[in-house]
């Protein structure tokens, strides 16, 4: 249950540092994590287990699924169906789910991230949900939310090849991953190439950058979707603070989670070389 204070400011002053480095605090918990790797196969797999589920559990109720966090584990682990909920909620978590391993599968090769990677991505997310536009770049003009107007149709394949060449730019690889991954995240949702499923894929896009940097994935969480919905409106606005800031913080929390496995980890190590002392 969230504390009075967390809904006053859900987002500590700690989650971006106002100093030269605003990763500072980051950059050092992952060198912490760095320390304890690799970490234990059995580890590895509890704690993807626990994010894959956390992450298609907040990533689609941000965008209106219905399926509870109990209801998304009970279709994930059993494949049972749940009575009330629609068919296209089901699959919502097993296309999520799929794209999850699949943007795992490109963090481990050693190669950019392609434009086709993103269309890729996409085309899971809306598999048997939508298979005509799956992977498919829009063909008519939206607008998202109460007046944000993206660009037009026969501008997207332009604004995404640019998006994906500037991915592998040296400006962008001069930038800290975390950034990085932000303004990707900011960019594609920007473009808005798709006719639905921007949202999720533009969080899994932020998490195969960061998962490629040796980062655990972010996961917004769905408690704080005022915030999120309110911090692209503000992107809109070329006011990018608040974005960032929502995903420092949710990196920070990762980074905390995989750290206190990490630790419980070497300190039973430790006991357990004591006791062969």
């Amino acid at each position: 249950m969230d504390t009075s204070s967390e809904r006053e400011n859900p987002f500590p002053p700690d989650a971006e540092q106002e100093a030269e480095n605003p990763f500072q605090y980051i950059d050092n918990l992952k060198e912490k994590l760095d320390s304890y790797r690799p970490l234990p196969p059995e580890m590895v797999k509890n704690l993807k287990s626990v994010f894959d589920l956390d992450w298609t559990y907040n990533s689609n109720a941000i965008e209106g699924n219905t399926l509870t966090f109990e209801e998304t584990e009970v279709v994930l682990r059993d494949g049972i169906t749940i009575g009330g909920k629609t068919l296209r909620e089901h699959l919502e978590v097993i296309n999520h789910q799929e794209a999850i391993n699949l943007v795992m599968e490109m963090a481990q090769e050693n190669r950019p991230i392609a434009e086709e990677d993103i269309n890729a991505i996409h085309s899971i997310v809306l598999a048997r949900i939508d298979p005509d536009n799956a992977g498919r770049y829009r063909q008519v003009p939206v607008i998202v939310g109460r007046d944000c107007l993206p660009p037009e149709a026969p501008e997207v394949p332009g604004k995404m090849e640019a998006f994906a060449s500037w991915l592998n730019s040296p400006e962008a690889g001069t930038l800290h991953p975390v950034e990085r991954a932000v303004r990707a995240h900011n960019q594609l949702l920007v473009i808005h190439p798709f006719i639905d499923g921007n949202g999720r894929t533009a969080r899994l896009l932020m998490n195969l950058i960061l998962i490629k940097e040796g980062f655990p994935p972010a996961v917004i969480q769905q408690k704080h979707r005022k915030e999120y919905i309110s911090a692209m409106r503000e992107v809109n606005n070329d006011n990018y603070r608040p974005i960032r800031q929502i995903i420092t913080f949710e990196v920070q929390r990762s980074l905390d989670r995989y750290l206190t496995l990490a630790e419980l980890w070497a300190k039973g190590k430790e006991t357990q070389q004591s006791g062969k002392d």
